[in-house]
């Protein structure tokens, strides 16, 4: 199996491909349990002493990710046979700097994804200077979970290591089996938060969409995720996106983080780690994985 080769495009072919009915495959028992619900939203999952925070999307605004994505691709179908063998090629990653980017990039959230931007931004942000970008990031995540959430309880795909004893950057756990594997949180996530991190710092719009693109496909080098799941992630991510620019809060809330970043970049801070920065450039002269 050759090494996957790299593309930063996203054909829309593919897309097309995986419109078909979803795959076939039965689980067992423990793999059909449904994964734990998002965090409650009369409660702060990240700083429960502080004010609940709310999504800013409510249920009827809030896009439907049934009819916006395609279902996975059906077993044995091209798609997903294409699919088992990127998790196949990227298996031969481990222990190069990819895989060690793959690794680091497990951790989400608002403060990992200020972390994850550190080397693009130049600096690593104090957390006690940017309330606003993190109350931003904080609700969207919770718009991001909703979304996400859907579609894995509907599909129940199975990750590609369910079944395998192949290498994957993190351990193996009941809980992140039972999570299913369409679309990726990761890649949902990762890809939301880069056009929104893109909007409040526009210079730097190429290279924080790049890092973007590349925290989404650390899923499938970490062999959590096939490249459609992935792709799926993406999508999600920008409907989400979508739909918060289209309230009027959420709005507010990227102007003063815009304001905020822009006074916390001008002003300094702490650099970010050398050697971290040293090896996601290695990481990054690779092509994207093509898919």
């Amino acid at each position: 199996m050759r090494r996957p080769s790299l593309s930063t495009a996203l054909p829309l072919a593919l897309v097309l491909l995986a419109n078909m009915p979803a795959a076939g495959r039965s689980a067992s028992a423990a793999e059909q349990a449904v994964p734990p619900a998002a965090p409650s939203l009369g409660t702060d999952p990240v700083k429960p002493g502080k004010p609940e925070v709310k999504p800013y999307l409510s249920e009827a605004d809030a896009p439907d990710p049934l009819r916006i994505l395609s279902p996975p691709p059906a077993h044995h179908s091209p798609l997903d046979n294409a699919d088992h063998a990127a998790f196949n090629a990227t298996r031969s990653l481990k222990g190069s700097a990819r895989w060690n980017l793959a690794a680091n990039d497990v951790s989400e959230g608002s403060l990992a994804v200020l972390e994850n931007f550190a080397c693009v931004l130049g600096t690593r942000l104090d957390q006690a200077r940017v309330p606003a970008t993190l109350n931003l990031l904080d609700r969207a995540r919770l718009d991001l979970a909703r979304a996400t959430r859907i579609p894995k309880v509907h599909y129940r795909r199975l990750r590609p290591f369910v079944g395998n004893e192949a290498p994957i950057c993190v351990q193996r756990t009941q809980t992140l089996t039972d999570s299913f594997s369409y679309p990726s949180g990761h890649a949902t996530q990762g890809w939301a938060y880069a056009l929104i991190m893109a909007a409040l710092v526009p210079e730097k719009t190429t290279d924080i969409l790049a890092r973007g693109r590349t925290y989404g496909e650390s899923r499938i080098v970490c062999g959590v995720h096939y490249p459609s799941d992935v792709m799926a992630g993406r999508t999600n991510g920008a409907a989400v996106f979508a739909a918060l620019l289209g309230d009027s809060t959420f709005r507010n809330d990227m102007d003063k983080a815009r304001a905020e970043l822009r006074a916390a970049l001008a002003g300094g801070g702490t650099a970010p780690d050398r050697a971290l920065c040293a090896r996601e450039s290695e990481a990054l002269k690779e092509p994207p994985i093509e898919f």
